[in-house]
């Protein structure tokens, strides 16, 4: 897995045989002092742009710099697929889900389409959902695999959705693909579906015991 760490130390080291300064180097790319520091402490990642930059500065390759956080054969296809801008059937689920939080998410929703046709795991969108953009998430949201979906991994994302994928896990609930206790978590988030669910109660798409629950959430919210 890469390992910002070690990656940041090999910078540090960049750096300092370069015999420059944090700030030197920092104004050189055009950001902060502290910007530097983090990346060499390895609590950040420089974006693509800025890697390509460094590797002038200091007159290495793109695939040093890669290599030098130790990735795994699958992450460095997809980081030097990153900086050629091409597709790559070869890429699997489990590297983008490690490389993810060091990609913006612009870049990282360039691999969605790919994620949706292999058929990705609701564990893998619980990885990913912090760092996806809303519209990216929804598509991922829209083609996976309920079945593994449970109150768990549910509580994870479900403060990360926007109205469209608790829309899309509603539909999922009501369909039958996913089980109807899950509405016990996202009654709060999707308070403004009342209508959506009362004609899924006339039409006998969820069982009374799902009225119930419901019912029982707005009885104690309007106690309180």
């Amino acid at each position: 897995m890469f390992n910002t760490k070690i990656f940041g130390a090999y910078l540090s080291r960049l750096r300092k045989n370069a015999d420059m300064t944090q700030s030197e180097l920092a104004y050189k790319l055009s950001l902060t002092r502290q910007a530097i520091s983090k990346y060499e402490t390895g609590d950040s990642f420089p974006d693509i742009s800025i890697l390509i930059e460094i590797s002038k500065i200091f007159e290495i390759t793109i695939d040093d710099l890669i290599n030098s956080g130790n990735p795994t054969k699958g992450e460095t296809r997809i980081i030097k697929n990153i900086f050629s801008d091409k597709d790559d059937n070869l890429i699997k689920i489990n590297d983008i889900v490690n490389l993810a939080p060091l990609i913006k998410p612009s870049v990282l929703g360039t691999f969605s389409t790919k994620l949706s046709e292999e058929g990705i795991d609701i564990s893998h969108i619980v990885s990913l959902v912090q760092y996806l953009n809303d519209n990216d998430l929804y598509q991922l949201l829209s083609s996976v695999e309920y079945s593994a979906l449970n109150e768990e991994l549910l509580e994870k994302i479900i403060a990360f959705l926007n109205t469209s994928s608790k829309e899309a896990i509603v539909r999922k609930i009501i369909e039958g693909e996913s089980d109807w206790r899950l509405l016990k978590i996202i009654i709060p988030y999707i308070e403004d579906m009342t209508e959506q669910l009362e004609a899924a109660f006339v039409d006998g798409a969820l069982p009374k015991e799902a009225r119930d629950m419901i019912n029982d959430y707005w009885i104690n919210k309007n106690r309180k």
